[in-house]
């Protein structure tokens, strides 16, 4: 059987972005597109991403390293827009070698900013100290994988990047970071961090890394220069971007289009292709406003376990709601979606009937757009709802056509709904269970 994606599909840059909050399923269509790809670029993200890719009934997560890179021959970047973990990276290169991987197609910028081993520990004690001044909930419901502390330090201008741990003479930075976070974490209540675990970290970081260190936008552009096709990789989702998502319950970093050109180092011209990935539902992982999520209880509790909706980072329980075509909306405008992908079309199989947000009623007032001060959504805006009949057999669909006719009619809603083209749809874990629309 042909593959969903043709050559033809692709554009000289193709950008691929979660237009939700993130968990929508990016690994599996990344790992589809790339047999027609040169170069996979990660542009944004960090360890706190988790992209799944199911083939043969084995799973594999990837975290940092671009998901092109289980397909021989296609070159990989690390951008200078990833906040890196180096010790993560390396044990994810160890699953890597040991499944016969060949990992010296990846190249890591030394300008990546690092997560560094006090990041984790504040960004724990930060979360525990919200919860404690001003009560549950209050916590932004991070990964704890310290993505923020290390944002907060590269945009203070007192960041650690790869180069400088792969440079003795530079390494003096580790050491009044260090500093300052142990001062932050006995303000806290929290165990310091020995200066001897973290030398010993550093030897292992630096040895590690050095031989993957490379400048990536010559090879980018290299890649551009001679006609090839490469892929922006984009982690979590548009609604938890820092400037347009959820503030504050977002990341540190820009998930959006635009985060693949600061991130990525490619210019705008050259982006000729959006791909937004959303699911055919809404889940949510941490605190924040989700407008359309299941209200508590036996119903939500079975979708999630019928879905497999946990972390692939932390194992944590997502949240589940309904589709938001509000948000969606935001995201198609916001990104210029070239095509969507729809994904876990199967998990509604079964459903008596299925849901749409169409527009919030909040304060009496109906809102059919998002608002630009997302705080407002705190307030528990009511959904205005679309109901759809339920549908069983899109698991066992082998083209679009085969689609079930309840199938066909919600996608060509939605499709009205947002003005964007849904172009495939993916309807189970394999990467066979992927179909490309006809015409």
């Amino acid at each position: 059987m042909p593959g969903p994606f043709h050559v033809g599909d692709l554009m000289p840059v193709t950008v691929l972005i979660g237009a939700q909050w993130g968990d929508e399923g990016k690994g599996k269509i990344i790992d589809a597109l790339a047999p027609g790809l040169q170069m996979v670029v990660r542009y944004q993200g960090g360890p706190n991403a988790g992209h799944t890719v199911i083939v043969g009934g084995k799973r594999t997560v990837l975290h940092q390293v671009p998901t092109g890179i289980l397909h021989p021959g296609i070159a990989c970047l690390i951008s200078p827009g990833v906040l890196l973990d180096p010790w993560e990276l390396l044990d994810e290169l160890a699953m890597l070698r040991e499944n016969g991987v060949d990992l010296e197609r990846l190249t890591v910028s030394p300008a990546c900013h690092l997560i560094m081993p006090w990041h984790r520990l504040l960004d724990r004690a930060r979360e525990a100290a919200l919860d404690r001044q001003a009560g549950p909930g209050a916590a932004i419901g991070t990964t704890g994988r310290g993505m923020g502390p290390c944002a907060m330090d590269k945009a203070g201008r007192r960041g650690v990047r790869l180069g400088d741990l792969l440079d003795p003479a530079r390494r003096a930075a580790c050491e009044a970071g260090l500093a300052a976070a142990n001062a932050e974490l006995e303000s806290l209540g929290a165990e310091p961090l020995a200066r001897a675990d973290l030398h010993a970290a550093l030897e292992r970081g630096a040895a590690g890394l050095a031989p993957h260190l490379g400048d990536t936008r010559p090879l980018l552009h290299g890649v551009l220069q001679r006609g090839g096709r490469v892929l922006m990789e984009g982690a979590q989702g548009m609604m938890l971007d820092l400037e347009w998502g959820t503030y504050p319950f977002v990341t540190s970093t820009h998930p959006s289009a635009g985060g693949a050109c600061t991130g990525g180092g490619v210019p705008l011209r050259e982006v000729d292709q959006v791909i937004g990935i959303g699911k055919a539902y809404c889940t949510r992982v941490g605190n924040g406003p989700f407008p359309t999520e299941f209200e508590p209880g036996a119903f939500a509790d079975g979708f999630r376990t019928a879905a497999g909706e946990f972390g692939a980072t932390t194992g944590r329980p997502r949240r589940c709601g309904w589709f938001d075509a509000v948000a969606m909306r935001y995201a198609c405008q916001l990104n210029g979606f070239t095509d969507l992908v729809l994904t876990k079309l199967d998990v509604l199989d079964g459903q008596p009937e299925v849901k749409a947000a169409v527009a919030y009623e909040l304060d009496g007032r109906r809102l059919s757009e998002m608002p630009e001060d997302l705080r407002l959504l705190e307030r528990g805006p009511r959904p205005i709802w679309r109901t759809f009949p339920g549908w069983q057999g899109s698991a066992d669909a082998r083209s679009w056509n085969e689609l079930p006719q309840p199938v066909l009619d919600y996608l060509a809603w939605l499709e009205e709904d947002l003005g964007t083209r849904i172009s495939w749809v993916s309807n189970g874990p394999e990467r066979s269970q992927l179909l490309r629309r006809n015409a």
